[in-house]
């Protein structure tokens, strides 16, 4: 219950007529006070009217006596002549006999209320007296002439009940209307909500309803349907990942065991020196591919702290270049190496450049060349071979985790297929880039741009 009073759509709702009613109420006072003093100006200049020809017929000098003031069943206005003293003079019928109503000052209005008990029948419901000054008449000073405000209290209750009986209706017709509209727009996220809730962590090839527009629930459903393509591709990878990581695991763990299952069966055939040169060599892969796996983890997951050391990667190219020229029968060229200094971790770079060196050797008929030059703020590292070359629509490709481009090579001359994903992963992680190019020698080009060390 609570679920469904917290909904956008009751939420919404009440909004709504909370809205809806503040204006209306703002907009009922207003239209009362307007209609009010709209007319209570008519009645005031009505009674200014009257007040202006009777002082006019006094100022000609009318006699008092001869002017008609009103008759004694008129209970809607009254007149009260004064002289400068404030005594009455001359009077309506109606208020005969006596004194001043309400002294009232030329030119202005007062509004008298309502008297109970009444002292006569007029004075029973309020009255707006307003004031005449006469000139030239003597010690006649001025026509006071009073107009009952009944009309206009009648006219201000039946506007006040008609809006207290139109105020509901409005009121139901908007939260019905604004309910059965939101309902309306909200329907593609209740459909939204559903597919989701439906599903699975098998079912991510499925996609949410996409409806039609372009405003915000379609964004939020494009939005959703992206969301759910990364999240099946990265399950898709991460599946690969964990069946070729499962597949490389295997083999050394395998080789260790076929080894060790041979020196119990035939101890006196296997000396233990070759049984622990074989599981050392294992082990070593093992450790590698587990570092590998670690790095690129680390990588993924934003693990890895943000690199603020100098890193000189020409030192880096030599010692990788005397490390081939030890293990290796190929000439290591280093003549292009010039000064490279980025800002970075040295132990990845160092990774980086082992990667690129050791496949490299691997494709390599008899030459690999290293290269480094600074340009234009960027730091250009290069590695080229006599190889095969790459064909120009798997250069791509080569970057991806556990891939090999020749299945028929077996894992120790063909490596774990991590290598090329690292190295694509260190240089995005320091700012850089890495692309495959054909290189002059005949083979293939790995060209790394990172940004240089702001001297």
């Amino acid at each position: 219950m609570r679920g469904r009073l917290g909904s956008i759509r009751v939420r919404t709702t009440v909004a709504a007529v909370i809205v809806f009613s503040v204006a209306m109420s703002l907009a009922s006072v207003a239209m009362v006070t307007v209609l009010t003093r709209s007319l209570t100006r008519q009645v005031a200049t009505t009674a200014f009217s009257q007040a202006d020809a009777l002082a006019e017929e006094i100022e000609l000098g009318i006699p008092l006596e001869d002017l008609v003031l009103g008759v004694s069943t008129d209970d809607e206005e009254f007149v009260q002549i004064v002289d400068d003293e404030g005594d009455v003079l001359a009077s309506s019928p109606n208020v005969a006999g006596l004194s001043i109503i309400e002294p009232v000052r030329p030119g202005a209005t007062v509004t008298v209320p309502a008297r109970n008990p009444p002292d006569v029948e007029p004075l029973d419901e309020p009255f707006l007296l307003v004031g005449r000054d006469i000139r030239g008449a003597g010690d006649i000073e001025e026509v006071i002439v009073g107009r009952n405000l009944e009309t206009v209290a009648e006219a201000r209750a039946t506007l006040t009940v008609a809006l207290a009986f139109i105020m509901p209706l409005l009121l139901l017709v908007v939260g019905l209307v604004t309910w059965l509209v939101a309902a309306r727009a909200l329907s593609p996220v209740d459909a939204i909500r559903a597919e989701v809730d439906a599903i699975s962590t098998r079912d991510l090839h499925r996609r949410v309803p996409d409806p039609p527009g372009d405003d915000e629930i379609s964004r939020l459903a494009a939005t959703m349907n992206r969301m759910l393509e990364r999240l099946d591709a990265g399950q898709q990878r991460a599946r690969r990942f964990v069946s070729d990581a499962s597949h490389e695991l295997r083999s050394p763990v395998a080789a260790i065991r076929q080894f060790a299952e041979v020196a119990l069966a035939h101890p006196e055939r296997t000396a233990v020196s070759e049984l622990a040169e074989v599981v050392l060599e294992e082990d070593v892969r093992l450790q590698r591919l587990v570092e590998d796996l670690l790095l690129l983890t680390r990588i993924d997951e934003g693990t890895i702290p943000h690199p603020t050391g100098a890193v000189d990667l020409d030192d880096l190219l030599l010692e990788d270049a005397a490390r081939l020229r030890a293990t290796t029968d190929l000439k290591i060229d280093v003549h292009s190496v010039s000064a490279g200094r980025v800002i970075g971790d040295a132990e990845q770079l160092e990774r980086l450049i082992r990667n690129l060196t050791d496949n490299a050797a691997r494709h390599a008929r008899g030459v690999v060349r290293l290269s480094l030059q600074e340009v234009g703020g960027r730091t250009i590292l290069c590695v080229d071979d006599d190889g095969i070359g790459v064909d120009p629509a798997e250069r791509e490709h080569v970057f991806q985790r556990f891939v090999r481009l020749d299945a028929a090579r077996d894992r120790d001359s063909g490596g774990s297929g991590l290598g090329l994903s690292i190295v694509r992963e260190v240089a995005t992680f320091h700012g850089g880039a890495v692309r495959i190019l054909d290189s002059d020698l005949g083979g293939t080009r790995f060209e790394v741009d990172l940004p240089g060390h702001p001297d």
